[in-house]
């Protein structure tokens, strides 16, 4: 076995033990089973809403650098406005259904993604506006 390949099962094979829940060493290991619980650091928040809101900070400003580069040059070059705003509107769904299952951490980091993706288009529009204008 090669190196890339030994990585890839040290890195698998602690997430096929965690999410398969030990379910497959027997019924004696269900005290392994890591079960949600109150946060030490903030009791209002159990873990998974902590590592929701952890999670949903990378996947939401993933589109950041992108409005930022746009925003630096001044033009609408490379911007796709079409992708912005059909994740915008998804994300609008995921708002729904963060409030439908009572979800902070979807609910929060959606909202801002929505903003993100609102700014986005936004800046394109008047960018394409400005250059059109422009001889």
């Amino acid at each position: 076995m090669n190196r890339p390949d030994k990585a890839v099962l040290v890195a698998l094979l602690p997430c096929l033990v965690i999410f398969g829940g030990w379910k497959w060493l027997g019924p004696e290991t269900q005290d392994l089973v890591p079960h949600d619980t109150r946060s030490l650091l903030f009791p209002s928040f159990m873990r998974s809403e902590l590592l929701g809101l952890v999670a949903g900070f990378g996947t939401t400003f993933a589109a950041l650098p992108d409005l930022i580069a746009m925003l630096r040059r001044r033009s609408s070059a490379g911007m796709n406005p079409r992708m912005a705003a059909i994740m915008g509107a998804f994300q609008i769904l995921w708002v729904y259904y963060g409030l439908l299952i009572g979800s902070r951490p979807v609910v929060i980091w959606n909202v801002i993604a929505v903003l993100v993706n609102f700014v986005s288009v936004a800046a394109y529009f008047y960018f394409v506006r400005r250059e059109k204008s422009q001889p």
